[in-house]
């Protein structure tokens, strides 16, 4: 039997992450691999994560994250936006790993064939709490209670005038890349942030949900066929539905959120075949 198989959030700054990546495995050795993001704020570490799992696994399929983004002050190389976006894709390429500027690929083990679309979205500060109109209020809200993501510091949109203007012009371009999909397949559709607001809903600090994802892609899952949608950012691991289509939230996150739990860390999110 062959698997499509999901982690997202690895986070392997921390040591205990790297060696939960460090033991990730396929089931088969015709096993795909989603990674929607969060694999870390270093390259040297993204390159160790992605030719590590595209040594074990028959093709590996990354979106970015936030963190994957950052122009953080300890990272050796201090590229900016785009520029630093660009680099991760040449690196990914280098090493045989799907990106979101690549052609989509198709899924023909069980339960296929499937367009396995992996997204490069963003966000635009539009998933705000009610009364709250505008981003400027939104952000303002977030500061005065304290909830406030790092992305503010240390996530740079050059050449854009802003994170919201860079989702846009990403929004654009995916929403004609989808509708131009070869065959017109079902898709399993790969982002980092959920494509509808309603995940956001059980976050602890509502605030923080303007970085979480954006309006524009609240219909996609219907738009494109999505048999399923495969996300990260929330580290709120579950499985939801939203209009006959499921979700799956399959972040590992950070070791104070996933050692308190139950379930062995580490373990990958069945996406197909379904069950």
């Amino acid at each position: 039997m062959t698997f499509l198989l999901a982690i997202s959030d690895v986070h392997v700054g921390y040591p205990e992450n790297r060696e939960i990546v460090e033991r990730i495995r396929p089931r088969s050795e015709s096993d795909w691999l989603l990674l929607p993001g969060d694999v870390s704020e270093k390259v040297a570490d993204f390159e160790w994560v992605l030719g590590t799992l595209a040594s074990r696994f028959a093709k590996v399929v990354w979106a970015p994250g936030n963190h994957d983004l950052w122009t953080h002050p300890s990272e050796t190389l201090q590229l900016r936006g785009v520029e630093r976006y660009e680099h991760l894709v040449k690196v990914a390429r280098d090493l045989g790993v799907v990106t979101p500027e690549d052609p989509y690929p198709t899924w023909e083990g069980p339960d296929g064939p499937v367009t396995v679309a992996p997204l490069m979205v963003l966000y635009d500060y539009t998933y705000r709490v009610p009364g709250v109109t505008t981003k400027e209020a939104a952000l303002k809200l977030a500061y005065d209670k304290g909830v406030v993501c790092t992305d503010e510091m240390v996530l740079h949109a050059d050449p854009y005038d802003g994170i919201d203007e860079w989702c846009a012009a990403r929004a654009e371009e995916t929403e004609r890349r989808l509708a131009d999909r070869p065959g017109g397949l079902p898709t399993v559709l790969v982002n980092h942030y959920p494509l509808v607001r309603d995940p956001t809903f059980v976050l602890r600090h509502p605030e923080f949900a303007i970085w979480c994802g954006t309006d524009r892609t609240a219909d996609w899952h219907t738009r494109f066929g999505a048999i399923a949608m495969v996300y990260g950012h929330l580290h709120i691991p579950r499985t939801t539905w939203h209009d006959g289509v499921r979700f799956e939230e399959v972040s590992l996150g950070y070791p104070r959120e996933w050692k308190p739990r139950a379930t062995a860390p580490g373990r990958l999110r069945q996406i197909l075949p379904v069950g």
